[in-house]
């Protein structure tokens, strides 16, 4: 799993490992916009998104960070592997009989590096997902070495969520850089209003701030400069 390897001979911190507390928090938009507002401000940031299931050539993570910021990099380089069936990473390679190697992953990882300044990298899921038989998402975020931007939903359930993902990273010595609470709904209720203050006392990690409800995701149109004001 890579826990024992010597972490002083790699580079340090030179992106942020983005990960969420479940399926469907907006990784994805996140990490473009971040990467976006980055780029914009003259830091030549590459993105990444190692393994992305559920894969398409008209629905695909990958390009979409590729579009949104612009980027010249291939697809191949910035999602090495790519599966069409919408499961687990683990799971869809084995369904498709394409088995995830992390050395594979960590080369166009480090591929990106020499190329960009850093490297925004979007996991898959949350950080117990499986990659392979023996290996986790937060496997691959501590091969990499990078700190991990945590992003969470609002709404009923997340004080849980997020806390395990938090406690999971410590315990795994991971470095955690913060968290951005995503706002999923228009309108929000009780759980949306209270939960990113009432977790501040157990987090112990920075709040690095809230991400408004995004109507522009449901127009038509460009919305790669929305995408970037949306997170800034």
């Amino acid at each position: 799993m890579g826990r024992n390897r010597n972490r002083s001979q790699r580079v340090k911190h030179r992106g942020l490992f983005i990960t969420g507390t479940d399926t469907g928090v907006g990784k994805t938009l996140v990490t473009a916009g971040l990467a976006a507002s980055l780029r914009s401000s003259g830091i030549d940031m590459g993105v990444m998104k190692p393994v992305e299931t559920g894969y398409s050539p008209r629905s695909s993570d990958s390009a979409f960070l590729i579009s949104v910021t612009g980027l010249n990099d291939s697809i191949e380089s910035v999602s090495p592997y790519r599966f069409k069936l919408p499961l687990s990473p683990f799971a869809a390679s084995r369904m498709e009989k394409n088995p995830i190697h992390l050395m594979k992953i960590e080369r166009a990882f480090h591929c990106l590096l020499r190329r960009h300044k850093g490297v925004l990298v979007e996991g898959a899921g949350g950080l117990l997902v499986p990659i392979t038989r023996d290996s986790l998402m937060v496997d691959l975020a501590f091969r990499l070495d990078l700190p991990l931007l945590i992003v969470s939903r609002t709404n009923l359930g997340t004080l849980n969520h997020t806390l395990l993902t938090v406690e999971v990273a410590k315990k795994r010595g991971i470095k955690v850089a913060g968290v951005i609470f995503n706002h999923l709904v228009k309108k929000k209720g009780w759980a949306e209003r209270t939960n990113p203050e009432l977790i501040k006392p157990f987090l112990n990690v920075p709040i690095l701030g809230e991400i408004p409800y995004a109507p522009f995701l449901k127009e038509k149109g460009p919305v790669a400069e929305k995408i970037r004001r949306w997170v800034e």
